[in-house]
């Protein structure tokens, strides 16, 4: 009875020890969105923002994971042809709330990391009016970025979704894929966020 009282103390201590050496702290976080939509002729960048809020659940100095949910204005810029053959430059916009989770690996334990991960997104508004794009993405998102010891952290991601807008899935008829057929969304961030310290 002794040794199972001891094991039991023993346990409960490492548990407590390792839960201690965890640290959560909420955070906010914004900037600048770089979007386009690939294969499609004659389209250019769009530029908007992005802002949001995150938590930093922090294991150890090397390893730490990062909830967010996030508000994104994407789309690009492209061109509505008329029949006399002009056409006017067209701001496209696809707005999404994203769920995603990065993994940062600190090197060194410093303030440097690279950070991955999934993102689930989910359409809120568009201004297509003779289309209909999906309601969701499914994204990866890969990135950069440095965390000063005050919490804030300086970043640049690119961001791939997978899902094709309108729902196509790369294949024909024949079961042959096409990858350029399929229209994604493509995004390159720049922005901040600010951590803050809990006890």
């Amino acid at each position: 009875m002794k040794k199972i009282t001891l094991i039991a103390i023993v346990l409960f201590i490492g548990i407590q020890s390792s839960q201690a050496q965890v640290k959560v702290n909420p955070g906010l976080r914004g900037g600048l969105n770089i979007s386009t939509l690939t294969n499609i002729d004659d389209n250019n960048f769009k530029t908007d923002f992005y802002v949001g809020g995150l938590v930093d659940i922090k294991f150890n100095k090397y390893f730490s994971l990062q909830p967010e949910i996030t508000y994104s204005r994407q789309g690009d810029e492209g061109r509505e042809y008329f029949d006399n053959g002009s056409y006017r430059n067209v701001n496209y916009e696809l707005n999404y709330i994203t769920f995603g989770a990065v993994a940062k690996f600190n090197f060194n334990g410093g303030g440097f990391h690279l950070l991955a991960g999934p993102s689930l997104d989910v359409k809120v508004g568009d201004n297509y009016i003779n289309t209909n794009p999906e309601n969701y993405d499914l994204a990866f998102v890969g990135g950069v970025g440095y965390t000063l010891p005050n919490g804030l952290t300086f970043e640049a991601r690119i961001k791939q979704g997978l899902v094709d807008i309108y729902g196509y899935n790369g294949f024909d008829y024949d079961d042959d894929y096409y990858y350029n057929d399929v229209i994604l969304n493509q995004l390159f961030q720049i922005g901040i966020s600010y951590t803050f310290k809990t006890k």
